[in-house]
């Protein structure tokens, strides 16, 4: 999963990075503060892309893989080399010519300056990935008690399940079924990342995304997030043949209008949605089995943005929604646009396709 930052969040980020080095600066060298700023922006920030997954991926993906012993020492380790060459990058600069060091000593850092910089990287990396964790909002949510209060605001849903995940779980197993869901999921966080949502929850073979509602109907986000899904799916399906022999078969629904927010829990503090929205939006993916239909969503969430290009629509009536007290105008979306992998001759994902007939 790949960190994404407001301009303001990186703003803060430089500031902190930088604030770090020309502290030290000033208790070591007692002044230096734009060399100091300097040095550490050039040794800290590699480690942030590094994490961020912008340099070196594979390894990333190595390292996070090992078992926790391994994890924490490979990490370590490449702070370190990170922290040398940043250090020395900025040598090459010659911005330690003001404080009269010879090449050497702008360009090797002391040991005390390592000590410090990863210091520094640490607690700042680990922000960062319980941001990650709990997700941008969330996180900013509850560090500043938004929702300690109930608070009634407007959103869209987006329910997206796997399809026959039963007959799967059954041949797979508990364990193999797990890592299905498990790399399911994963493929699901850059496309809801990019298209400024964040997954709320998983419930079973579910995950529950949502976005503010002016964000979601900005350039019609929330309708290209489930295409975007479906393409990454669809432009790896040689892979998820390859290692589990089956491609993902997925349902989505789209719902938006009012709920209520609160921040729950004790021991483990969540942020949870209440009202009928979100009810309508479970029941409304419930209706793709019944409609034969992969993509729905609702005729008032359509009706406030403007509907990509790409996209179809085909209007399939009021339906009733269970516990719903007035019936839902439905549509079903659609897509001509190729599977994003530079191939044309790719299968189009589509709503209501063959595919989907016989679940």
């Amino acid at each position: 999963m790949r960190w994404r930052f407001s301009t303001l969040e990186i703003i803060l980020l430089l500031l902190v990075v930088a604030g770090s080095g020309m502290a030290y600066a000033w208790v070591v060298y007692g002044g230096g503060g734009l060399i100091g700023a300097t040095y550490a922006l050039f040794m800290c920030m590699p480690i942030v892309a590094f994490e961020r997954h912008t340099i070196f991926r594979r390894l990333y993906r190595r390292i996070h893989g090992s078992p926790t012993p391994a994890f924490l020492l490979s990490s370590l380790a490449v702070y370190f080399v990170f922290c040398n060459v940043g250090y020395a990058a900025a040598g090459l600069l010659h911005v330690a010519g003001a404080m009269r060091e010879s090449a050497s000593d702008a360009m090797l850092p002391s040991l005390n300056v390592l000590v410090y910089a990863l210091a520094t990287s640490g607690p700042i990396i680990f922000v960062l990935r319980v941001r990650e964790l709990l997700g941008r909002d969330v996180f900013m949510s509850l560090l500043t008690g938004r929702y300690r209060k109930p608070v009634q605001e407007e959103r869209v849903f987006l329910f997206i399940d796997l399809a026959g995940s039963t007959s799967l779980a059954e041949r797979f197993g508990d364990l193999r079924m797990q890592e299905y869901l498990g790399k399911l999921f994963a493929a699901m966080a850059d496309p809801v990342l990019r298209h400024g949502g964040s997954i709320d929850d998983y419930v079973g073979d579910a995950a529950v995304i949502t976005w503010p509602y002016d964000r979601a109907i900005a350039h019609a986000a929330c309708i290209r997030c489930v295409f975007d899904i479906l393409e990454q799916i669809e432009a790896d399906a040689h892979r998820w043949q390859k290692t589990y022999g089956e491609v993902p078969r997925l349902r989505a629904a789209l719902h938006g209008g009012t709920i209520v927010a609160a921040e729950i829990g004790v021991d483990r503090h969540k942020i949870t949605y209440f009202g009928d929205t979100v009810n309508t939006t479970a029941r409304l993916e419930g209706l793709c089995r019944t409609l034969d239909r992969q993509v729905l969503i609702s005729a008032d969430l359509l009706r406030r943005l403007r509907t990509p290009v790409f996209v179809r629509c085909e209007d399939l009536g009021e339906h009733e929604v269970k516990g719903r007290g007035q019936r839902l105008a439905v549509l079903s979306l659609a897509t001509d646009r190729p599977a994003s992998n530079g191939r044309e001759d790719q299968p189009v994902v589509s709503a209501g396709t063959e595919a989907f007939t016989s679940l």
